[in-house]
Formats: C-alpha cells, sequence, structure tokens
C-alpha cells in the first residue's frame, strides 16, 4: 500500500506565494564572479513540510526506529526529520522550535528507551517570543497572542 508523501509542493507560480528565491545574481551580473556562476542543481523550492510534523506529533511514544524509517520513506530528504526531532546532538533544548515565520511546534527528543517523546509535554506556548500581534501556531493548533500597554504579551 503506497501512503501519501510527508510533503506538499507548495504552488510557486500562483501570486502571492512566497517562497525562497535568489536575489543577489543582479548584484553580480556583468562582474567576474557574476559570469563564472552557475544555475545550482537540486535546489528544492516550494516544500511544505507540516504534514511531517504532524505525523511526528502522532508518534510521540512509538519505537523510534520504526517511525524514522516509516518518515524518511515517504520523504523526498530527511533532514527536516532533525528541524524538530533531537537524538542527542543538540547541547540546549528548547521547548519549541520555530518552523517559518509563524510556525511553532513541540520539541521532540529519543529518549533512552528509543521512544519518541516531547522534550516538554506540558508546554502550551506560553513563552514564544514575538515582536507584534500576531497570530500563531502551536503543534497545528491556532495561538493568539496579544500585546499590551506595558509590552508583556498575553493569550
Amino acid at each position: 500500500m503506497n501512503k501519501k508523501p510527508l510533503y506538499r509542493k507548495v504552488n510557486t507560480r500562483a501570486y502571492g506565494v512566497h517562497h525562497w528565491k535568489g536575489g543577489d545574481a543582479k548584484h553580480d551580473r556583468n562582474t567576474k564572479t557574476g559570469t563564472q556562476r552557475s544555475m545550482k542543481k537540486g535546489v528544492q523550492r516550494g516544500r511544505d513540510y507540516t504534514p511531517l510534523f504532524k505525523f511526528l506529533l502522532s508518534k510521540i511514544g512509538k519505537d523510534w526506529d520504526k517511525v524514522y524509517s516509516e518518515a524518511c520513506a515517504r520523504l523526498d530528504t530527511p533532514e527536516p526529520i532533525s528541524w524538530m526531532v533531537d537524538t542527542g546532538e543538540a547541547l540546549e533544548l528548547n521547548d519549541y522550535v520555530r518552523i517559518g515565520d509563524h510556525s511553532c511546534y513541540s520539541q521532540l527528543v529519543v529518549d533512552e528507551d528509543n521512544k519518541l517523546q516531547k522534550h516538554n509535554p506540558d508546554y502550551q506556548g506560553e513563552t514564544i517570543i514575538t515582536d507584534s500581534d500576531w497570530t500563531c501556531t502551536i503543534n497545528a493548533n491556532a495561538l493568539h497572542k496579544k500585546q499590551n500597554r506595558d509590552g508583556i504579551f498575553t493569550h
């Protein structure tokens, strides 16, 4: 049985869709470094890994080796897994990881029993730092924060 991939291709031609694109080539045009530049091969633009992050959250408490092998089989590259899951290399763990401008997910870790766990299971997005009023998501759930007159953010 073929399962759906854990990423979506974003329509990069649609109006208003912002994606990573290079603008530095216009500054190097007609210079010695600009003439030597070639197009980059294998650059992936327009990938949305939200299905992967939801998949990982749904597998909390499961065996990490099985979760990892299933996720890798359904991805184009295993790199986005390391954005959310720490397997022991990080020196400092956070309650959440920021993916994009307004999306945050719980930091996941692999415990000593090789089970996938949240780093802080009680975290609900209390300490997400923002510069102004905005709506963000924590684990794909909307979290609206407002700044009061004293500059303190509240839910």
